[in-house]
């Protein structure tokens, strides 16, 4: 089972769309997809028309129940989307107070690595949308995965906080003793902007191979598909942004 973790310290960069584009196409072709969501916004769960404040179960369960917590029950927590294959964690807003209520108990940083340890034969990748916040959500994410996608809008102020994001990983990488496998992603490129252009030309020289070589353009039909509560690669299949991630989940696989 892979996991990646799609994380950025900005918001509005791109991340859900990110999350729901990749799990759409990985789903059509076959894989067994788990998205994870651990942003107490839950718009990867409203995406997909999920109420999680009307739910009986969450990802909050995931860490109230830690470390005790079953296959069976993270299982319980999940719901299906309207496409095949693809599965939802949702979110709920009583994620904003695990910093202040377990942020600081040992072992607080692998919670979530340790309950997709359990369920790692029923699926084949899990993306995990996260917080645009450092906190334990976002530690939590980072510690279970393999790969992080890092979207990155091409204008001058994301840049910004595509530098920290990058500290972070840093900082963290240090503490987990581990390197992280990073993929900075260009997002809502309009080529006819100088700012778009000058930002990606950036991007190349400050973080080199780490960037994707391609582009996530702007598309409507990104909106559009979020009406529908379907991936736009369901909902729009012959659009420049479907286009853009069947390339990027090319490399993403490599």
């Amino acid at each position: 089972m892979k996991v990646w973790t799609v994380a950025n310290q900005k918001g509005g960069v791109g991340k859900t769309t990110t999350t729901v584009s990749l799990g759409g196409l990985l789903a059509q072709a076959g894989k067994r997809v788990l998205m994870v969501d651990t942003d107490p916004h839950a718009s990867l769960s409203y995406y997909f028309g999920i109420d999680a404040e009307a739910l009986s179960h969450s990802v909050y369960d995931i860490f109230i129940q830690s470390p005790d917590i079953s296959a069976d029950k993270v299982m319980d927590c999940l719901c299906p989307t309207k496409l095949d294959n693809l599965y939802v964690l949702p979110a709920t807003m009583a994620l904003a107070t695990l910093d202040r209520t377990m942020g600081s108990e040992q072992g607080m940083g692998l919670v979530l690595k340790k309950a997709l340890a359990k369920v790692e034969h029923e699926f084949d990748v899990v993306i995990i949308d996260c917080p645009p916040v450092l906190g334990v959500l976002m530690v939590n994410a980072l510690a279970a995965c393999h790969k992080v996608i890092v979207p990155t809008q091409t204008e001058y102020l994301a840049l910004k906080g595509l530098d920290r994001m990058i500290r972070t990983m840093e900082i963290m990488g240090r503490s987990l003793q581990k390197s992280f496998d990073t993929v900075i992603i260009p997002t809502m490129f309009d080529k006819r902007t100088n700012a778009a252009l000058a930002s990606r030309e950036r991007l190349m020289t400050d973080y080199g191979e780490r960037v994707w070589t391609g582009v996530v353009p702007v598309d409507t039909h990104f909106r559009d598909a979020s009406l529908v509560q379907l991936p736009i690669s369901v909902a729009y299949p012959k659009t420049r942004g479907v286009t853009a991630y069947a390339k990027l989940l090319e490399v993403l696989e490599k």
